[in-house]
């Protein structure tokens, strides 16, 4: 096994749901602005995905994980979503 492959295949991959779950909490919202400004510092850290949302929800949030996926400049973004048959 080279470095290379033992490296990928040890490291951590970390996806954080803040900008979706930190909202699930009676009374804990974010504004627009502070979304974009958390995923951007999530995106400065070295988050490797960031779950901006559950964009169907609202227009809001729509358009905040759509914001955010734009100006993600190394995570990928990722918005929760539900499957019906």
């Amino acid at each position: 096994m080279t470095t290379a492959q033992k490296s990928e295949k040890d490291r951590v991959i970390v996806f954080d749901t803040t900008l979706r779950d930190g909202e699930q909490c009676p009374g804990a919202t974010m504004t627009f602005e502070e979304k974009l400004e958390i995923a951007e510092m999530l995106d400065d850290m070295g988050v490797d995905v960031i779950e901006a949302g559950f964009p169907i929800t609202s227009e809001g949030d729509f358009q905040a994980v759509s914001e955010i996926a734009r100006r993600s400049k190394n995570a990928v973004i990722a918005g929760l979503s539900r499957a019906h048959p």
